[in-house]
């Protein structure tokens, strides 16, 4: 590994796939939250802000009952409606004699 940036704090090592390593003061690794500081503030890694879920997730979730409730609408376009039962056992055999 090649030290990136040395000081009293925390040395920066360039690993050989072209990733980093943070090491403290004390020699052990600083990961997390710690280490995605550390590379920010020495400009070695760029640095997004996270978008909100819920903003990104409200118009999606709308969209996705618009497009549930048409795809529904189009499966089945007239309602079903059954026959009436018939009234009773014997009007059945009488209509099978004739």
């Amino acid at each position: 590994m090649k030290v990136v940036v040395k000081n009293d704090e925390y040395t920066i090592y360039q690993r050989r796939d072209g990733r980093y390593a943070v090491e403290g003061a004390d020699k052990k690794p600083i990961n997390g939250d710690g280490k995605v500081t550390i590379l920010a503030a020495n400009e070695l890694i760029a640095v997004t802000p996270p978008v909100a879920p819920e903003e990104e997730a409200a118009p999606e979730e709308a969209d996705a009952a618009e497009t549930e409730t048409e795809i529904t609408e189009a499966d089945d376009p007239e309602p079903v409606t059954e026959a009436p039962a018939e009234a009773s056992g014997d009007d059945a055999k009488a209509a099978e004699d004739e």
